[in-house]
């Protein structure tokens, strides 16, 4: 009895990353840090493996900007693809209780990919994602809100 006792203990440790890790799946619409103004509506799906990707399912229009329709500057696969239905973000993993890390983020405007990580707000409504190169300190965020 003991022993299926610590090893119920040990199991709930060892998997608690996902366990507890918010559900972040569903549709989000982002902020650009600079401006404050939406940018796109993205979905966010789970793949088979446990890890997220992002597509842009809407471009947000804005006064003065004129969208592009491709991925011009983007590097392999992306070069030359749609903007819209584009996999922004993919490779985002739950680490613990509402922190993810090891993403990948395309800017589809510059053809940049980062490094990201990000951090759900307890309340579920705010994901705030951080692209980097080399180490987050060297980066710029963005918030998500909840659209779902």
């Amino acid at each position: 009895m003991k022993k299926n006792i610590l090893c119920a203990a040990f199991a709930s440790v060892v998997f608690s990353g996902n366990v507890l890790a918010d559900d972040i799946t569903g549709t989000w619409k982002t902020i650009d840090d600079k401006t404050g103004s939406s940018k796109a509506i993205l979905e966010m799906r789970q793949e088979s493996n446990g890890t997220y990707t992002a597509k842009i399912i809407k471009v947000t229009p804005r006064p003065g900007y004129t969208p592009k329709e491709t991925c011009v500057n983007c590097p392999a696969p992306y070069t030359n693809k749609p903007i819209l239905g584009l996999d922004i973000l993919t490779g985002l993993k739950a680490a613990d209780d509402n922190h993810f890390v090891n993403a990948r983020v395309l800017d589809p405007l510059s053809g940049k990919i980062y490094s990201g990580k990000a951090k759900l707000s307890a309340n579920g409504k705010r994901l705030t994602l951080r692209g980097y190169v080399g180490i987050s300190a060297l980066g710029r965020s963005q918030t998500w809100i909840k659209q779902d």
